[in-house]
């Protein structure tokens, strides 16, 4: 890596590849335990795992372009992970005996939408998917007796944790270009697409997320509580932006129990 980092994002690729490191050490789950999920909740994660599959190409290009090399590498590890989420969610649904989808419309929407944007407009976009996402891996992670699920889940969650904040710290440098009486209107209306994608979610995944504890209506009320959160990061003075060498978990967890390239998953594109 060369060039200069412009925002300190250095130590975000240091977190990245620590995680990395861990990951490779702890190894899979234990794929031949199997699963056992009701349909509606099969149905959920296959939509899921579209979402968390592609290459990044159209995100990491815009990121190479915006000068910065620090965070032009921080994004690669990034996708990184959402490519392993894919892996992870294609491997469960494997042990459940279940196929992966080729596609699903709400993605393809999704995806195009996003590659017609710059990358400001992409990462608030990008930055509804993952918030939806933190909303949907805890009630799997946690509304389920399945142990395989469970631990895929909370693998995901724990990275998607971390996720929030990186983009939160690029898109408060992004906003910050914008003049001032600009910045709050443009989070008002990333938290009214946040409320539209959560709707859809909450229509197409009702009977999942019936099964799996929170149903559609208390879904949609956490996830637009932990958006609260976000915008304040976005917002923030720079001092108060998130540092990804504090406690992740804690810090996400506040936004997922207040309560993640589509609205289903994470970084198709």
């Amino acid at each position: 890596m060369t060039g200069p980092d412009r925002h300190g994002f250095a130590r975000w690729t240091r977190r990245f590849e620590d995680e990395r490191e861990r990951r490779n050490a702890q190894g899979d789950p234990d794929w031949e335990r199997g699963a056992t999920l009701h349909p509606a909740v099969w149905s959920g994660i296959q939509r899921f795992q579209v979402g968390e599959d592609g290459d990044g190409a159209s995100l990491v290009a815009k990121a190479d372009r915006a000068g910065d090399p620090g965070y032009a590498h921080a994004v690669r590890l990034f996708v990184a992970e959402e490519q392993n989420h894919a892996r992870l969610l294609a491997r469960l649904l494997a042990a459940g005996g279940v196929p992966t989808l080729t596609g699903h419309w709400s993605d393809t929407v999704f995806v195009r939408l996003r590659r017609l944007m710059g990358l400001r407009l992409e990462l608030l976009v990008l930055m509804i998917a993952e918030v939806v996402a933190l909303r949907y891996y805890r009630a799997l992670r946690d509304g389920t007796d399945d142990p395989l699920t469970s631990d895929v889940a909370g693998r995901i969650l724990a990275d998607e944790q971390r996720h929030v904040p990186f983009h939160c710290e690029r898109l408060h440098a992004s906003l910050a270009e914008l003049p001032r009486p600009v910045r709050r209107p443009v989070m008002a209306s990333w938290r009214l697409l946040l409320l539209a994608a959560s709707l859809v979610v909450a229509a197409d995944h009702g009977p999942g997320l019936r099964r799996l504890g929170p149903g559609r209506r208390r879904f949609v009320a956490d996830v637009m509580a932990s958006s609260g959160e976000v915008v304040s990061a976005v917002l923030a003075p720079l001092s108060r932006n998130p540092d990804p060498n504090r406690n992740s978990n804690e810090h996400s967890n506040t936004k997922a129990e207040s309560a993640r390239r589509s609205p289903h998953g994470g970084t198709r594109r």
